[in-house]
């Protein structure tokens, strides 16, 4: 059995390949300090069919405040926090013929987080991804998992604020334990919320209210 894991040199990247191994996958890491950039399409080229494939990678900005956000940190997150999906997805929506993808979004894209919004404005971006190219991959599976703050380098400059206030970080193998959840439910299109104290599940979103023509419902849209 084959996985691979991008970002796998990060906290829950390293877990994710540990729980992955530990199930009996021969787990091929991919990392930007290994020569793998996500966000290059041409580097997913060279990428097999695997079992089960982790798309982990991501970035903060680093900034607060929009006003002072610079091209540069806004198009790197864009392009390893959406690209990085995108493009891994669609090459392996070509390349595997069963199996699951699990994307790592964030709690971030299922709330507003006003300490890095464009870092939230990704994570919402893979959600509506994931629910949305659900239909397209079967009989792959594809799922999301959508940590709380967890416990990696990501949030060292924050870590004192944590601990004074006596806020619960999510471990990085909590996070790894959902994704083989996520990976082995049978299901797709879910978003797992993965929260301390708390059992990892799909994340049950509320029904959004639908037309109505001469005060019927209408139902869903057609599929083009």
């Amino acid at each position: 059995m084959k996985a691979l894991v991008t970002g796998a040199a990060g906290g829950i990247g390293r877990a994710i390949v540990a729980r992955l191994t530990a199930e009996g996958y021969d787990v091929e890491p991919l990392d930007l300090v290994d020569g793998f950039d996500v966000s290059d399409p041409a580097a997913w080229r060279s990428v097999g069919a695997v079992d089960i494939a982790c798309l982990n990678a991501g970035v903060l900005t680093g900034e607060t405040d929009i006003r002072e956000l610079s091209d540069s940190d806004y198009r790197r997150a864009l392009g390893v926090n959406v690209d990085g999906v995108v493009f891994g997805v669609r090459h392996l929506a070509g390349v595997m013929e069963r199996g699951s993808i699990v994307v790592t979004a964030s709690l971030a894209g299922l709330i507003g987080m006003p300490g890095d919004a464009i870092y939230s404005l990704t994570k919402h971006a893979l959600v509506g991804f994931v629910r949305s190219v659900a239909p397209q991959l079967e009989p792959v599976m594809i799922n999301a998992v959508c940590p709380g703050i967890a416990d990696t380098p990501m949030i060292d400059a924050q870590r004192d604020a944590f601990a004074e206030a006596g806020f619960p970080l999510v471990r990085p193998d909590a996070v790894a334990d959902a994704v083989w959840s996520a990976a082995t439910s049978g299901r797709t299109g879910e978003a797992w919320f993965v929260q301390p104290g708390r059992e990892a599940a799909p994340f049950r979103f509320p029904t959004l209210p639908g037309p109505r023509r001469d005060g019927e419902p209408v139902g869903l849209p057609p599929v083009s």
